[in-house]
């Protein structure tokens, strides 16, 4: 088959596009964004042809699909849906995948990235495994059995996947363009989890994950006692986390991860049990653990002069306070500041206190200007970053014009921290010390 990917450097397209062509089929993709990005790797690898035009020919038996950050009124959409292509919706298509293997969905507010790729980790060096994780991390051989599924809960997309275990990380406000309420998301996580066949592996701890209504046999990971799988004794060293993992009054055994921050330790637990539904055994486990290195732009750190800079997905406060817990842990000596770049004027608008709040256990902040691919500014009169920024003691807004202003920083931590793009602003600080 034929497949046309609109938006393909988006890092979950881009995972989509390299699974079609590893599955045996033709695939091209269309993108507005003419300069590299890092989700491109795995599409250059391929030989995956990207447009930036729209001149090129598409033969009629072409399926198109398309990123949500395409409009209808798009050129490179009009334009197919004049051509009269076949249009599947992105997660349509990746539910079709789905349902091609055992699949092993990831789905939570938080932490879906990192526990995807633990997963991917563990299998891919045992039994052997498909995977589509959205960093442009996407992969799959036709005799793998097991699939590894990042499912995110935007636009409600999950509901589209099969899975035989479904992991749920954690639930909490987010994408509230596309919910009513808490209420809306925990409903829509229970359908998703009712979608699955055999087990669902959820975060105990997690009061909302509590309260989801499904039929679909549930266990529990967390530190508290009435979980399945306990957490205990942890410990902070410089080459990461160390914990101890029990089941019930069990000791399964005790891991090691090259990672920092509860969050992180808690991502692991959740890939560590999948791993053993999978017949690896502990020791195993625990000798992958050691080798593991995150996904793309996920803690990406690098040395320049007495500093580092740390390039990280993290854009909802949540995840802000997780990448500063891990940078706390392992750098305490050092100085901590934050470029963030938010994304999309919804999120900045419904979470700008909470943004307000973790933003100041940095040492110093600067925001850039909100950046978002799909949303309008004249929809959201008033919102900008500066409402984050005025609320905030000593912040300040940059851009890759003024960042100069970090020229001056020593013995720091400079964490630049957004899903968008951060490759322009990492890029000019470094320029300052050629």
């Amino acid at each position: 088959m034929k497949y046309y990917c609109i938006g393909i450097k988006g890092t979950g397209m881009s995972s989509l596009a390299q699974i079609l062509f590893d599955l045996g089929n033709e695939v091209s993709g269309y993108d507005d964004e003419k300069e590299e990005k890092f989700s491109e790797k795995g599409l250059k690898e391929r030989n995956i042809k990207i447009y930036n035009e729209s001149n090129h020919i598409l033969e009629k038996d072409t399926i198109a699909t398309y990123s949500m950050a395409f409009k209808e009124d798009h050129k490179e959409r009009k334009r197919i849906e004049e051509l009269g292509l076949t249009i599947k919706k992105y997660n349509e298509v990746l539910g079709d995948v789905s349902k091609m293997f055992r699949t092993i969905s990831v789905a939570g507010t938080h932490g879906k990235t990192t526990t995807s790729s633990i997963i991917k980790h563990l299998l891919s060096s045992t039994i052997g495994c498909n995977y589509f994780i959205g960093a442009g991390d996407g992969y799959a051989r036709k005799e793998n059995e097991v699939f590894v599924l990042e499912a995110d809960e935007f636009n409600k997309h999950f509901l589209a996947y099969t899975q035989k275990y479904a992991v749920i990380t954690n639930i909490e406000k987010e994408h509230m363009e596309c919910y009513t309420d808490l209420e809306d998301i925990i409903n829509t996580f229970s359908k998703f989890a009712s979608n699955t066949k055999k087990e669902i592996i959820a975060y105990g701890d997690d009061e909302n994950i509590r309260k989801l209504k499904t039929n679909t046999k549930t266990i529990y990971y967390g530190l508290n006692e009435n979980n399945d799988y306990i957490i205990k004794n942890i410990e902070t060293r410089n080459s990461g986390s160390k914990f101890d993992l029990y089941e019930g009054n069990k000791l399964i055994n005790t891991f090691t991860i090259p990672l920092f921050s509860k969050a992180m330790i808690l991502n692991a637990t959740a890939a560590i049990i999948i791993a053993l539904k999978h017949n690896i055994t502990s020791s195993k486990i625990k000798e992958l653990l050691l080798s593991f290195k995150n996904a793309a732009r996920r803690f990406a750190e690098e040395q320049i002069g007495s500093n580092i800079i740390i390039d990280d997905y993290a854009h909802h406060p949540t995840e802000i306070k997780t990448t500063i817990e891990a940078v706390k842990e392992k750098y305490k000596e050092k100085r901590l500041v934050i470029v963030f770049v938010p994304n999309t004027y919804s999120r900045t608008r419904d979470f700008k206190n909470e943004f307000v709040e973790v933003l100041k256990l940095a040492d110093k902040t600067y925001l850039t200007e909100i950046d978002s691919n799909r949303e309008r500014q004249e929809e959201y009169p008033g919102v900008c970053s500066r409402v984050i920024v005025e609320k905030i003691p000593n912040a300040e807004i940059i851009n890759v014009n003024t960042i100069t202003k970090l020229k001056n920083e020593e013995n720091a931590v400079i964490c630049f921290l957004s899903c968008a793009n951060t490759a322009h602003l990492i890029e000019a600080y470094k320029n300052l010390f050629k």
